[in-house]
């Protein structure tokens, strides 16, 4: 969807002078001179010697069912001087279920304790670098993971308000206990409340739905491949993308004592969420979008363009409904898979979430607030970045496939087609074979080309496809994808590592202990070299032709008209390459074939795609025309497995 040209309201809220000015005092050094506004927290406070303690907090909730409310362990680790001095100081958080079963990062980490349950490691980087900075971090246990009351459920309610009761708890608004079980309050007088929530993918999700109840507190987040709806990690318009559902990732993540008690908890996430696609009230629970006009929070989204666990289409239904609410917003996309930009573009990130969280949590005018809204991945280690995403000369535009001189071979273009093309599903194959045969009459797909361009046409948003098909049997899957046809360098999201090459030697950022070091190890990009590049993609059931929520039988030789959302993508299709629509059955790997194998025959009058190029109708008739680029180059097909995980974990250790 692609969001009306106006202008935004300014990207961040700017703190009030008197707001500002109680803060200044936050990070300044003993002694430190506090006349000039601060524009960068400095290291100036001990690690070592930091604060480290646990609190239970209070979820106001018995997911258990066991007569008491659950309460969440939140290990907490702050400087200790300006607690000395009676300063109070911002949180950054990260919720998570995997701090004992799966770990964070690259390099897996867990949380560690010492032989009295004291916290001796938090995984990552962020206690490391930004305690020292006059920061507190928080890292806190879902409901029924490591240390936890309660049980898991999958984006849920107790999920949601394991993270939500901490914020309150901050804020002097709930209960906070010394022990698991034991009577004794904990309070937070050591912070302003003012808190950010960061992590990759279940920490991001959880992240989003805190702030989707917008509650006060909460001052930014930092979602980093996060879901934006759980039926959409599971499905998409009734199509299944995993032959699992959120009760086999809930008993993953729980801790065993949780497995113990949870049944009925895992007999509703099986129970309502059906194999048949069907939307249930199960999902209207963990659907964030709706309530993005709650938000209250700053959002930096980070995102992976070819993440195919998180897949795209949950960062860009968010970053709609978001911009349609007039929140306060950032982008990153990069060309990776699910990858942190940690391990894909170190530096500038660590540099750029230091000024976000000093402008956002502690209110410095460091600048942040002008520089672009969105900063783009290119090609491999190559970025740009644009003042609005997508750009304002962004316009939907209807491109229509037409017939060409053999069967499955059309064009692609502004002119309306008329006829037909039919394709029978073939489950062994996937959107790369389709791609590599484009040119080719095959059975399994119909795909429709442009001519080489003459310039570059740049694609940027969210697409979709109108397809009116007729099936042959009852049920049927169709996949829709827009390819690049061109030889390009790209990171090889289909690796193993995602996009990425792990290194052995490290780099540090902050302070270390004995037991918590802050040196992780290197990275670079893992590159391919190819001669077509799938860059939006998107399923649907047919069945789901009357309802987004609910599937049919279909009737053999009955035509139905369907439309496909496409994932988001900002691509640059270079001249002399070609813009290519393939419309397919099920896409190996990435969608669950369906019960038969039918024969579709798309109408070509009733089957469209409506693109966002910058520049509109303009720009793609201004690349098409008269083009006399050089024909395109014939090769072996590259070759990129996707590694589809075992299971459907977001972010946590598939293997």
């Amino acid at each position: 969807m692609l969001i009306p040209e106006r202008r935004m309201r300014p990207l961040w809220r700017t703190l009030a002078t008197a707001a500002t000015a109680a803060l200044l005092a936050v990070l300044v050094s003993p002694g430190a001179a506090q006349s000039a506004t601060p524009r960068e927290s400095k290291p100036v406070y001990s690690y070592d010697k930091a604060i480290r303690e646990s609190v239970w907090v209070d979820t106001r909730l018995d997911g258990d069912g066991d007569g008491k409310t659950d309460r969440v362990a939140v290990d907490i680790i702050r400087p200790r001087e300006p607690a000395q001095q009676g300063r109070k100081v911002p949180v950054i958080m990260d919720a998570s279920p995997y701090y004992a079963c799966c770990g964070r990062g690259n390099e897996s980490q867990l949380k560690t304790y010492d032989e009295h349950g004291n916290v001796v490691q938090f995984p990552l980087y962020y206690d490391n670098y930004f305690v020292p900075r006059g920061y507190a971090f928080v890292a806190v246990d879902l409901a029924g993971t490591n240390r936890s009351d309660g049980c898991v459920d999958v984006g849920g309610r107790s999920d949601i308000q394991s993270g939500k009761a901490v914020v309150d708890w901050l804020n002097g608004r709930g209960k906070g206990y010394t022990s698991r079980t034991g009577a004794e309050r904990a309070k937070a007088g050591w912070t302003n409340g003012r808190t950010g929530m960061i992590g990759k993918s279940y920490d991001a999700t959880i992240a989003n739905g805190v702030a989707a109840t917008g509650v006060e507190g909460l001052k930014t987040i930092v979602p980093i491949g996060g879901i934006s709806s759980w039926y959409d990690y599971y499905f998409q318009q009734g199509a299944p993308l995993y032959d699992s559902g959120p009760d086999g990732l809930s008993d993953y993540v729980e801790s065993p004592e949780a497995r113990a008690r949870c049944a009925a908890v895992q007999k509703r996430l099986v129970d309502e969420a059906p194999r048949t696609g069907d939307w249930t009230g199960l999902w209207d629970e963990r659907n964030y979008v709706p309530d993005a006009d709650k938000v209250k929070a700053s959002v930096f989204v980070v995102h992976g363009i070819q993440d195919l666990n998180v897949r795209a289409k949950h960062f860009g239904q968010w970053w709609d409904a978001l911009a349609k609410a007039g929140v306060d917003r950032k982008i990153w996309l990069a060309q990776t898979g699910h990858v942190d930009p940690f391990d894909s573009r170190r530096d500038a990130w660590v540099d750029t979430l230091h000024r976000w969280f000093d402008h956002e949590l502690l209110g410095y005018d460091n600048g942040v607030d002008r520089e672009p809204m969105a900063d783009i991945e290119r090609t491999p280690d190559h970025w740009t970045t644009d003042r609005v995403w997508p750009p304002r000369t962004t316009d939907s535009v209807r491109l229509s496939p037409a017939k060409g001189s053999a069967a499955g071979v059309g064009t692609l273009g502004l002119k309306h087609g008329r006829g037909t093309e039919a394709f029978t599903d073939d489950p062994k194959l996937s959107e790369t074979d389709w791609a590599a045969q484009i040119d080719k009459s095959t059975p399994d797909k119909a795909g429709f080309i442009t001519e080489p361009l003459g310039k570059d046409l740049r694609l940027s948003g969210s697409s979709k496809v109108t397809v009116t098909a007729t099936p042959s049997t009852t049920t049927a899957h169709l996949s829709a994808v827009l390819v690049d046809l061109g030889p390009a360098t790209i990171r090889d999201y289909a690796d193993g590592g995602e996009g990425i090459t792990t290194l052995t030697d490290r780099t540090c950022w902050g302070a270390s202990t004995a037991g918590d070091s802050s040196c992780f190890l290197r990275t670079e990009a893992k590159t391919a070299d190819v001669d077509r590049t799938v860059f939006s993609r998107g399923w649907v059931d047919l069945g789901n032709y009357a309802s987004e929520r609910k599937g049919k039988p279909l009737t053999p030789g009955k035509p139905y008209t369907i439309t496909l959302d496409l994932a988001p993508s900002d691509h640059v299709v270079q001249a002399g390459h070609r813009l290519a629509l393939i419309v397919a059955g099920t896409d190996k790997d990435l969608i669950d074939p369906p019960s038969t194998r039918p024969t579709l025959t798309l109408d070509l009058a009733g089957t469209s795609a409506r693109v966002p190029l910058v520049g509109g109708a303009h720009a793609f008739a201004s690349a098409t025309a008269g083009t006399h680029a050089a024909a395109p180059r014939t090769s072996a097909p590259e070759r990129l497995s996707y590694l589809r995980p075992f299971r459907p974990v977001p972010g946590g250790s598939t293997r």
